[in-house]
């Protein structure tokens, strides 16, 4: 039986969110300390992800741009599926240091990627390009080794991040706790609406709403509250501060796990990504075919 990954993307669409650290440290601690299978997905033309994991970016040998264009350039190196024809990628993923954990890397070059893909397509019925994404991972022979895929999403609205919404079906926000966060979580939100109502993708939902950069002032502590009045199920009970070793660990290309475990980031981004893992979709919330709990506790 084929292993059915949970697809979540982080997404916020504003900058200096966070979510790169997430991504990067939240997949670690699935693959380093919970033993899933873990693939990260930098869909962000930055290429953060894969250079805080210590990867090259810049000369790849394989990265996300061709997620959105292989399936339409045809490779004929791709087996084909045995029972439609349709061919079947491998993704371009890299694995990492960490056991269990690999990396499908970006560059500026994906910033293109919409337009080449159009420019590319010699199939008249190919009308969605937004799907693309999907699609490549639904083919690809490789999705099912995995037990969660983790989409590092652009921070700003287009192509690409549509592109992302459309192939996950969990959302994970960072918020950070500023004065503006609110609205920007609310413009989100109304993008996702916009996505499942327009596309049909009605199992889009919001898994987690993760809040960071938190300081002990009295604007941090008035944002976090609405944030849990407004989303009381959706609020981690795990909240992120400044943390230096998160970003010296960055700059070494390196898990918070593997350059500083014993501190206390590790156990914020441990504590995350247990809980992330734990609110896995209950039976009756799972999408259906076609489809495309209060916090108890607060760490500082």
């Amino acid at each position: 039986m084929l292993t059915i990954p949970r697809r979540i993307a982080f997404i916020n669409e504003k900058g200096g969110s966070g979510k790169t650290t997430l991504v990067a440290n939240i997949a670690s601690h699935l693959a380093l300390g919970r033993g899933r299978r873990t693939l990260a997905i930098d869909m962000d033309p930055q290429g953060q992800l894969g250079k805080a994991l210590g990867l090259e970016v810049r000369r790849p040998k394989g990265s996300a741009i061709q997620l959105l264009v292989d399936s339409v350039l045809g490779d004929a190196a791709h087996p084909e599926d045995p029972d439609t024809g349709a061919i079947r990628p491998s993704l371009p993923a890299w694995p990492t240091r960490i056991p269990r954990l690999d990396v499908i890397v970006a560059n500026k070059a994906l910033a293109l990627a919409p337009g080449l893909a159009d420019a590319a397509t010699t199939d008249p019925d190919d009308h969605a390009p937004e799907r693309r994404l999907a699609r490549n991972l639904d083919l690809s022979r490789d999705l099912h080794r995995y037990d969660f895929v983790l989409f590092d999403a652009p921070p700003s609205f287009g192509s690409l991040t549509l592109s992302v919404l459309l192939a996950c079906e969990e959302v994970v926000v960072p918020v950070p706790l500023t004065f503006l966060a609110i609205d920007g979580f609310a413009e989100l939100l109304r993008t996702m609406k916009m996505v499942r109502e327009r596309y049909g993708h009605r199992a889009l939902r919001v898994s987690m709403v993760v809040p960071t950069f938190y300081r002990r002032t009295r604007m941090a502590q008035e944002v976090l509250e609405k944030l849990a009045t407004r989303f009381p199920k959706e609020i981690a009970r795990t909240v992120v501060g400044f943390h230096v070793k998160l970003d010296e660990a960055q700059s070494h290309g390196l898990s918070i796990f593997e350059y500083a475990p014993r501190d206390r980031a590790a156990g914020l981004m441990a504590a995350l990504a247990e809980e992330l893992e734990a609110r896995e979709p209950r039976p009756a919330e799972l999408p259906r075919a076609g489809d495309r709990g209060q916090p108890t506790a607060t760490r500082r």
